[in-house]
């Protein structure tokens, strides 16, 4: 194969991924290392890349100290109540206390904030959202990220991380292909900080056909953060927490803004409140400290994310779908109107599209809302990632070794999507977990940790033979194709990824067992997902785009397969709503409030879990 070989050498800061996580890591890293080589590689193109790459009608978090609005603690609480417990606070706290920093920065780069004309404090959505005309937000950040860059490499499809020959257990660069070109990469680096996306596509999609593109998170996030981790040997945390959304019906357009700002609200079919029908249940499944309906009263408000989940789903299965947000109050004021279709146009015009096609005037009929297939992401609302160091002021013993957001493999750093126990970080708190590593990133290198990093020639030779098997197994085997794709000695990227989506829907909780699963249901899922892994060696690509699906799934499987397992280790319902294990339904503090941890043997496949402490470091009172 006449691919190049590029060879990137004495970079310090390796930034895999340039989304939010990843721009803000290459900005703060040129300044704490004006000297030092930081150097990208994005998949796509660091201006439209990203969760974000199209545009956001809002920042998700912002705190507003600055006007006497929320304080970091604050935060803490609320993603502590929203994860039914399951927080690592010291990381958390740490994101909050540096996120409004952030924002600022945006304002100042160009990025229109709202504004109250009187106060001079951003409009708020939420009590956490601040509204923003985000149509250009990715740009603007990326020029940021540009500025501080050595060099940008667009169009790199990063496969594996390099391991340091020297010594065990160090990073020591990536390699990858460019998706153009076919070129073979290669980036020696003292450090990196993966900050490539979360997973969706792994669970079968709702929408399918021509409309297989259209799901909630962006579709072009493969689960890379953790394919990479999880190979070089990284622990995990909370893989099993993923999240499903409520969000309009095929489009997925976003309903916070709907909820939070127009004031709409669901009903059923008949078009009653149904919520709170299932809530005194629901109590019982969860305990009274996360919902409390005596007396009508809720403890929690707003209540746990996934708990409104159960009742939308719940009053589905009885029989009273759909679920209707009613959009016809609002949408008789004119701004109101304004907003709402402004809302989608900023950020999620496929929706504003689709009900254009289908004659779905929200000011005249209340448009559907579903619930969507599973995501498995650290940035949202969920915690799945990498088990991070935290920073050495806030964290306890067990969550610190030395550098902030530093994973169980030195010199490997993670933000965004990839850092596991952050959640509702979403863009900007994503960006200040960049800035966060970059800076413990530098650090360690002036500490003289990354001294004496050595990538062996066979090393680099390997990774070149792996990366390119698919398109020789395709030319190889190519003459037997009996009918259209079918071939005795492949299968093509596609039905590799359709039998992924099957069996994590089937066996691991998708919607298509309304998110139920239990103990034998998920180990017959591994038996076959080991199958898979053994057909996958023989995966095709015709080119260099079925090449890049290739590796896409490859770290959608390997994603996958540390979902199962630890929805296997974490024996209870944790996050109803979420998903079910039918065989475990209530939620159970005595023994499961706790983090879960996993480590791949990357040697030999072999997976250990175990239990972590959660700790609580911020009181549970507002002040």
């Amino acid at each position: 194969m006449g691919y190049k070989t590029i060879i990137e050498d004495d970079i310090d800061v390796l930034v895999v991924g340039a989304g939010l996580g990843g721009t803000g890591a290459a900005f703060e890293a040129r300044y704490w290392g004006k000297d030092k080589k930081i150097v990208i590689a994005e998949k796509a193109n660091i201006d439209r890349s990203g969760a974000v790459a199209q545009g956001l009608y809002a920042i998700n978090c912002y705190m507003g100290t600055r006007f006497g609005e929320n304080n970091p603690e604050d935060h803490v609480r609320y993603a502590r109540m929203d994860l039914m417990g399951m927080v690592r606070e010291d990381l958390a706290f740490d994101m909050a206390r540096h996120v409004d920093s952030a924002v600022h920065q945006f304002e100042e780069w160009g990025l229109p904030l709202m504004k109250n004309p009187k106060t001079g404090a951003y409009l708020r959505e939420g009590r956490w959202q601040i509204m923003i005309h985000g149509e250009s937000y990715k740009p603007i950040v990326a020029e940021a990220a540009k500025k501080s860059s050595d060099k940008v490499f667009n169009r790199i499809c990063v496969t594996h991380l390099l391991m340091d020959d020297a010594k065990e257990n160090r990073i020591a660069g990536a390699v990858g292909f460019n998706v153009r070109t076919g070129n073979y990469h290669v980036f020696k680096s003292k450090t990196v900080i993966c900050g490539a996306g979360g997973a969706s596509n792994i669970f079968k999609p709702r929408s399918v056909g021509e409309g297989a593109g259209r799901v909630w998170y962006a579709p072009w996030s493969s689960g890379s953060a953790y394919g990479l981790m999880i190979e070089a040997g990284a622990k995990m945390t909370q893989m099993e927490n993923r999240i499903v959304l409520a969000r309009f019906k095929d489009g997925y357009g976003p309903v916070g803004a709907y909820f939070l700002h127009l004031k709409t609200y669901t009903q059923n079919c008949l078009g009653e409140e149904y919520e709170s029908k299932w809530f005194p249940a629901l109590t019982e499944m969860v305990g009274k400290e996360y919902l409390d309906t005596e007396g009508q009263h809720l403890s929690h408000k707003p209540i746990p994310t996934c708990l409104r989940n159960h009742a939308f789903i719940s009053e589905v299965n009885a029989g009273r779908g759909p679920i209707h947000m009613v959009t016809m109050e609002a949408f008789q004021d004119p701004h109101l109107e304004e907003i709402g279709w402004h809302n989608f146009l900023g950020m999620t015009v496929g929706q504003a599209v689709l009900w254009a096609a289908t004659d779905v005037d929200p000011k005249y009929e209340n448009p559907e809302l579903t619930t969507s297939e599973p995501y498995v992401m650290g940035s949202h609302a969920t915690g799945c990632g990498a088990w991070c160091s935290g920073p050495e002021d806030v964290s306890p013993d067990e969550y610190f070794w030395g550098y902030n957001r530093m994973t169980t493999v030195e010199g490997l750093f993670g933000a965004g999507d990839a850092v596991g126990g952050t959640p509702h970080a979403f863009s900007s708190g994503s960006f200040t977990e960049g800035r966060l590593a970059a800076k413990a990133a530098c650090k360690y290198i002036d500490d003289g940790k990354a001294e004496g990093i050595r990538v062996s020639e066979k090393q680099i030779e390997d990774r070149k033979k792996e990366i390119y098997k698919p398109l020789e197994t395709y030319t190889v085997g190519s003459n037997e194709v009996v009918a259209g794709t079918v071939n005795p000695n492949f299968i093509n990227p596609r039905q590799g990824l359709d039998r992924l989506q099957k069996m994590m829907d089937e066996y691991c909780g998708g919607f298509g067992v309304n998110y139920m699963t239990n103990e034998k249901l998920l180990q017959i899922g591994l038996k076959k997902m080991a199958i898979l892994e053994e057909d996958l060696e023989k995966v095709a690509a015709q080119d260099i785009h079925e090449l890049l699906r290739a590796w896409e799934l490859k770290h959608r499987f390997r994603t996958s397969e540390s979902v199962f397992q630890h929805t296997l280790f974490r024996k209870e319902t944790r996050w109803p709503g979420y998903y079910y294990r039918g065989d475990a339904m209530k939620l159970d503090d005595e023994n499961w409030h706790v983090l879960t941890v996993s480590h791949r043997d990357r040697n030999t496949g072999e997976y250990t879990m175990e239990k972590a402490p959660c700790y609580h470091l911020v009181g549970d009172d507002e002040k």
